[in-house]
């Protein structure tokens, strides 16, 4: 098999380990820090250590504390304004996916000139980023060693990728003191996100021996803890072993890319402004369900690393075993249905529908899912 894996970022993972934030970033040449993050870590006291180790190294920093879920174009803009004006040379983020994203874009325009839209697309930047230390303080964006910034376009309501390796973290710190106060709400959504990408990379057409190998561990791992850490956020073992499925399932997809649950929570998310990690939970059962005549061997191997017990006479009645598994995963971490999220409205279907087919992740999926297929998709989600 021919194929090519990339791994850009640096990755430590260790209880503590955001503490040596400082010492790496002086290790980069870095002298003005921007620390991007949002209210949530502010309000719970996660920053002191980020400011200690910055100050042992007797680095500048200055912090911006407002990051929304699904950063906007102008908000980076006006962020990396003020970045630029302060000669701003490196940048931590430190919070979800959302932070990571916009860190990330603050770092394109602040090594490039323009607007964050006219670096949209693949292999579009001129050079790296400004140096980028991510911290992820939920268990299931991977952004912290991915070469995607995914960036809402205003003018469209779309969800806009950047996807190019000069975009990638230099390093990312895991470190599971960080998640000790985290809701169980997010830790379920956040969790499912990781088990998205984990599953999405395992199945996608263009997975390879190295992303299979990240991903099947990666589901292994997040079937083992995601409960327990939901149960008791203090659980330093599974939010450890958490952290480190999501930075796994993060570089598997990175590589293979993921499907068409992303091409519908990306559609959906962005016109509606709903979170990733959720709307990723409400869809992966049923595009794994439609998946399965795809590549029956693969969704039966996954029914398995899930939990599937008993004589099956088939792969196919193997696979349909995982999709149970997951929609009662969902149920048992309190997730939504789609057709309790606000601002969902029926009217609106056919329209997400064809944005999801035009989704550049729809190439990868397992299986080619016409327009309607996605509609149906849609309207089952939405009838459970």
């Amino acid at each position: 098999m021919n194929f090519q894996f990339t791994m850009q970022t640096n990755v430590l993972s260790e209880p503590g380990v955001a503490g040596k934030a400082g010492f790496y970033l002086r290790e980069y040449g870095v002298n003005n820090v921007l620390i991007v993050t949002d209210q949530a870590i502010v309000n719970a006291g996660l920053l002191e250590g980020i400011y200690e180790s910055l100050k042992q190294q007797g680095l500048n920093y200055t912090i911006f504390d407002n990051v929304k879920p699904n950063p906007k174009n102008t908000e980076v803009e006006a962020v990396a304004k003020r970045a630029r004006e302060s000669s701003v040379d490196g940048l931590i983020a430190i919070g979800g996916g959302s932070v990571m994203d916009f860190a990330k874009g603050v770092g394109v325009l602040l090594t490039h000139e323009g607007n964050i839209k006219d670096w949209e697309g693949d292999f579009t930047l001129q050079r790296e980023i400004t140096p980028l230390i991510c911290i992820p303080t939920t268990v299931g964006t991977g952004s912290e060693v991915t070469w995607i910034a995914v960036i809402t376009d205003t003018a469209r309501n779309f969800k806009m990728g950047i996807v190019d390796p000069k975009v990638a973290p230099k390093m990312a710190l895991l470190d599971s003191d960080l998640i000790k106060t985290l809701p169980p709400s997010v830790t379920a959504s956040t969790g499912m996100d990781a088990l998205t990408h984990a599953i999405e990379a395992y199945t996608s057409r263009f997975a390879s021996p190295m992303t299979d190998a990240l991903a099947y561990k990666a589901i292994v791992m997040i079937k083992e803890n995601l409960e327990d850490l939901v149960r008791d956020s203090k659980n330093q073992k599974a939010g450890q072993a958490l952290l480190n499925a999501s930075m796994m399932a993060g570089i598997a997809f990175n590589n293979s890319n993921v499907g068409s649950v992303h091409c519908l929570s990306e559609a959906i998310g962005g016109y509606y402004d709903l979170p990733h990690g959720v709307l990723n939970s409400i869809f992966l059962p049923f595009v794994f369900r439609r998946n399965i005549q795809a590549d029956q061997s693969r969704h039966a191997e996954i029914a398995y690393l899930l939990g599937a017990e008993g004589n099956f006479s088939t792969e196919e009645e193997a696979a349909m075993e995982g999709f149970n598994i997951i929609m009662k995963l969902r149920k048992s971490l309190n997730l939504p249905k789609f057709g309790e999220l606000e601002k969902v409205s029926p009217e609106d279907f056919k329209h997400l529908a064809k944005v999801a087919k035009e989704t550049p992740m729809d190439e990868s999926n397992a299986k080619e899912l016409s327009e309607e297929e996605y509609l149906e998709i849609i309207e089952e989600a939405f009838g459970e």
